[in-house]
């Protein structure tokens, strides 16, 4: 099989490493496509030599560089006379469904994977507006629609006219999160954290919807100086958080950690992991987190729920910092038999693994 892979800016190309390394040792030939320019692909791809071809498409709707990218799609799966076409993100699968309509009838076969529509319980009017019509519309010039949630899955098979599979996320190495070893006293110190300090880590971009000043406002009600909170990740927001944390009186006990390749050490070093977002697809920081057994406190919105385990996490409202405050509270007075029941749980459905079995056989499955 020939297949080009399709994504809005490069740096998503990283979640699809391990199935396009698959299908490249299977003997198939795998090529991308994307924005290059802001966002270049991952290091793995230049280095394995894997062919490139930059489109002008961007993350907003009305970027003008969309439409050139729907010619400048059109023509290389023209060109480049492939079998199957797979995009991701919701910019990207709108366009390059439009440039592929006309050749699905000369036998290209389209995938798209929704991460999370952007339309969704609770979601803004003007959500529902501008991307359910765009999806219903595209659907029709999808050959297979992947989601990875359930209330995707349940809403796609109801209100979309083509094939539509679920798929639990990109996958993740859950080996490497559950067995990774760390000298916790070294890497605490290290990262300027008490010893016996009760430690909590979210990993995410530093924006608007992954919403970690809900949980510093959170901290500074709990008036309780044992406790630290650690962020991994980066973001536009990084300069008003470390303006709410010195507001705040939490210098020291607030770290926001920037980008790091080390995560899975990170997770080995908390107590208690703190996913507060306001919308998800299906997080893949919180599936690395359960896999290296860590209770967790969720926020109450699609992608969230499907993780969700009664036995060792706490649900919250997005945007709460009162209920938040609660949920750490409870989880820091039960946290043994949460860590328990977390260290426990199954997280094999997750693994990279078994999604890239799944993935390849559904573009085998003719």
């Amino acid at each position: 099989m020939k297949i080009l892979y399709i994504t809005t800016v490069g740096m998503t190309m990283r979640f699809f490493e391990s199935v396009i390394g698959k299908l490249t040792a299977a003997g198939h030939t795998v090529d991308l496509a994307c924005n290059t320019k802001e966002y270049p692909v991952p290091d793995f791809y230049r280095r394995n030599g894997y062919r490139v071809i930059d489109i002008d498409c961007g993350r907003s709707v009305f970027k003008r560089g969309n439409l050139r990218a729907i010619k400048q799609i059109r023509e290389a799966v023209a060109e480049g006379g492939y079998d199957i076409v797979h995009c991701h993100t919701p910019i990207a699968g709108f366009i390059a469904r439009a440039a592929c309509r006309k050749m699905r009838k000369r036998g290209l076969r389209v995938f798209y994977t929704a991460h999370g529509f952007h339309f969704y319980r609770g979601c803004p009017m003007k959500n529902r507006l501008i991307f359910y019509p765009a999806e219903k519309l595209s659907a029709r010039r999808t050959d297979t629609l992947v989601t990875i949630n359930r209330e995707d899955y349940e809403f796609a098979k109801r209100k979309f006219s083509c094939r539509v599979e679920y798929v639990p996320g990109v996958g993740i190495d859950t080996d490497h999160f559950k067995n990774t070893s760390v000298d916790v006293k070294e890497k605490r110190r290290e990262l300027g954290i008490p010893e016996n300090a009760y430690l909590m880590l979210s990993v995410g971009e530093l924006n608007e919807n992954k919403d970690h000043a809900s949980v510093i406002d959170a901290l500074s009600r709990l008036k309780d100086g044992d406790i630290c909170y650690a962020v991994a990740g980066e973001g536009a927001l990084r300069g008003a958080l470390e303006e709410k944390i010195e507001a705040l009186g939490l210098s020291g006990r607030v770290l926001l950690l920037g980008q790091r390749d080390d995560t899975a050490q990170l997770y080995k070093c908390c107590d208690l992991f703190v996913h507060p977002s306001h919308r998800e697809g299906l997080p893949v920081s919180l599936m690395e987190a359960k896999a290296a057994g860590l209770p967790c406190i969720v926020t109450d919105v699609r992608g969230c729920r499907d993780l969700f385990n009664a036995a060792s996490d706490i649900m919250c409202p997005p945007g709460d910092a009162e209920a938040i405050a609660e949920a750490i509270a409870e989880a820091r007075k039960t946290s043994d038999e949460r860590r328990r029941a977390a260290e426990s749980a199954d997280v094999s459905k997750y693994d990279s693994e078994r999604i890239d079995r799944t993935v390849i056989g559904l573009y085998e499955d003719n």
